[in-house]
């Protein structure tokens, strides 16, 4: 068979086999898998693992961010491992879990993240905004009647009692307050209504009140004590408060949601940020 008979053979041998491959039916793959073929052109890789073809995303990414402490600790029981790591950041009031953290042996992606961002309530924004502040006795007692749900001691009843004088004594002219043995102030004005003019009265209040404040949303209450401010001006009785500590106060009940979650997870909160 001489060389050209030959070529010819070969090259009839391959159409027939090109064509039997292009004839043959379809192969069904399974999604997931990396699939390789020999063809004319060498090998052909088919690679099925990708999302597009499993419906499934490759890996957990994401940050979810929450608010108290109980949906802290049900998002990481659903998605934790034995290698989640948690943060603890006071100054953020912040607590972050990395789900997919580095483990010992090897790294992970660590994309997979839970925060627990504290947010302040509204009684505390409010308490805290005129903490130090004087104001006209009318708006002062407008203040105490607002919020009487958040004070303790005085009672409540006893604060609007208080807050009440205060509204009545509008047409008066404060000349002195002295402070009793008693712990109180007492608030010593003469009237100035034309009917009642000249006319002395009193009144008298106590020098410090405890209130109740939840500083989180979510979060336990905590006593705060406040002492009260004072000056009597030419326009009138100026009033306030000055809360002792609050920073404090703040700390503790972050610290307290800190060991709320360092109780209910397997490992210990670590004090920092993640990387």
């Amino acid at each position: 068979m001489t060389y050209t008979e030959l070529a010819s053979t070969n090259g009839e041998a391959q159409t027939i086999v090109d064509t039997a491959l292009r004839s043959a039916p379809p192969a069904e793959l399974t999604p997931g898998k990396v699939y390789a073929f020999h063809t004319a052109n060498g090998v052909h890789q088919v690679d099925l693992t990708g999302p597009e073809h499993t419906n499934v995303p490759p890996r957990k990414t994401g940050t979810t961010i929450v608010r108290d402490t109980a949906s802290f600790l049900a998002y990481y029981g659903k998605h934790a491992d034995e290698n989640t790591e948690v943060y603890a950041d006071a100054e953020r009031l912040s607590v972050t879990a990395v789900l997919d953290a580095h483990t010992a042996g090897a790294p992970r992606w660590e994309t997979h993240r839970l925060g627990l961002l504290l947010r302040t309530t509204d009684a505390w924004k409010q308490w805290l905004a005129l903490d130090g502040k004087l104001q006209r006795q009318e708006e002062f007692a407008e203040f105490l009647e607002d919020h009487l749900p958040e004070l303790l001691e005085p009672t409540a009843a006893e604060m609007l009692e208080i807050a009440q004088s205060f509204q009545a004594a509008v047409k008066v002219d404060f000349q002195s307050a002295t402070r009793l043995s008693s712990g109180q102030r007492q608030f010593q004005y003469v009237e100035t209504q034309s009917t009642k003019a000249g006319q002395k009265g009193q009144l008298t209040v106590p020098e410090v009140f405890t209130i109740g404040l939840v500083p989180f949303e979510g979060s336990e209450g905590y006593r705060l004590t406040a002492r009260l401010r004072h000056r009597i001006t030419s326009s009138g009785l100026q009033l306030g408060y000055k809360l002792e500590r609050p920073a404090d106060v703040l700390r503790t009940a972050f610290e307290d949601v800190v060991t709320g979650v360092d109780s209910q997870i397997p490992g210990s909160v670590l004090n920092g940020i993640p990387a």
